[in-house]
């Protein structure tokens, strides 16, 4: 089972894709590598990596050689190439990786003769350099040996494979199982050289036809000073002319695309655009049906409780009137029971003892039954009786 498993683990990696890519792919052929001389490494453990023709906007430009730390020790250098694919010239961008794989069979020389690599080697984690194709300072790096490199192509300074008059090499069976190994992308010190160079206006083919004033460096993007080597010579005459109307066709083939592509840019921000603002209707009418459902269900309890409050004020005002009625009514009532003390004004019968004196000599005193009228008087000054004594008496 352990077997099984690490057949499948042996396939799963070889089927992983090399870390080259397929970047920039124009019509135009790169010119010839220029003729130039390596300058001095620096110090131990730098490891050099040829120059090469890119391609930018203003078309191609030189990036010089130039010596680059390893990013791990026992890891080698892979040069990008440009290579045609049927159509048009792509770059294959370099790696670094435990062994050298296919850089197109260009020949860009110090160590780099077309297959693998011969300027040096690992071992016992330091980099061991061959003296035969690489300049270094035996006073500082003593890690050197000597052995003689012969290249059948060392004339050809051709910089691309395949395409009209490119070289026609192919990957050998050890280059196909490097190109599958665990690879590194350029550094970032090789990133900020290749952004320097394109920044440079003398490093264009256009300008120094083929042979750039900035050939190698002694480091990475250091375009100035004494560790600057310029090209003796360029590998091969310039074909202005033919390379300016084939940047011509370049360009106006970028510039269709480039419409082309602002157009479905266009649209799909405008598909975007139509999509948001109708997502953002809805989603307004959303929000307003449910704001005026909130406010009519708060109006609905607002006018709720102001009716109930309404009813209970009412009922409030129409018992207390009520209550008020009442009293009032009580109030207007009660004196007349207070007069009922004229009752007591009965006493006036008293008077029946004149029954006593009936001799008829005394018949006149019957005029007095007239003066009636004064218990009445009395009688509306009833409260006074109020301050009878105990007995009852006045």
């Amino acid at each position: 089972m352990r077997t099984i498993r690490l057949l499948l683990l042996a396939l799963l990696i070889l089927a992983i894709p090399a870390v080259a890519q397929f970047g920039v792919s124009i019509t135009i052929a790169p010119p010839a590598l220029p003729v130039y001389v390596q300058p001095m490494a620096p110090a131990d453990g730098y490891l050099w990596t040829p120059g090469y023709w890119a391609y930018g906007d203003e078309g191609y430009f030189w990036v010089p050689g130039t010596w680059v730390m390893a990013p791990e020790v026992g890891f080698l250098w892979t040069p990008g190439y440009w290579g045609w694919n049927g159509n048009a010239y792509s770059w294959n961008e370099g790696y670094w990786g435990p062994h050298v794989g296919f850089y197109g069979g260009v020949n860009y020389g110090f160590g780099y003769g077309g297959v693998g690599y011969e300027g040096g080697y690992w071992n016992n984690g330091a980099f061991n350099y061959n003296r035969s194709v690489n300049n270094v300072d035996v006073r500082n790096i003593h890690n050197v040996y000597n052995k003689t490199v012969i290249h059948n192509n060392r004339m050809n300074h051709v910089s691309y494979n395949g395409g009209a008059g490119g070289i026609s090499a192919r990957p050998t069976q050890a280059e196909e199982t490097a190109a599958h190994e665990q690879h590194r992308p350029p550094a970032e010190l090789q990133t900020q050289h290749v952004h320097a160079a394109s920044t440079n206006h003398a490093l264009l083919a256009s300008v120094n036809h083929g042979r750039p004033a900035i050939a190698a460096t002694a480091k990475p993007a250091e375009f100035s000073g004494h560790g600057v080597v310029a090209a003796k010579q360029a590998g091969a005459p310039y074909k202005a002319a033919e390379n300016k109307a084939a940047a011509t066709r370049s360009n106006e083939n970028k510039a269709v695309e480039n419409k082309a592509a602002a157009t479905r840019s266009n649209e799909n921000k405008a598909a975007e655009n139509k999509a948001a603002a109708t997502r953002s209707n809805e989603n307004k009418a959303a929000e307003n049906k449910a704001a005026a459902t909130r406010s009519n269900e708060n109006k609905a309890a607002e006018n709720k409780a102001a009716a109930t409050r309404s009813k209970e004020n009412k009922a409030a005002e129409n018992k207390g009137a009520t209550t008020r009625s009442n009293e009032n009514k009580a109030t207007h009532a009660q004196p007349a029971a207070h007069a009922q003390p004229a009752a007591h004004a009965q006493p006036a019968v008293r008077t029946q003892p004149a029954a006593h004196a009936q001799p008829a000599a005394h018949t006149q005193p019957a005029s007095r039954p007239q003066a009636a009228p004064r218990p009445e008087a009395r009688s509306e000054s009833a409260p006074r009786p109020e301050k009878k004594g105990p007995g009852g008496k006045e």
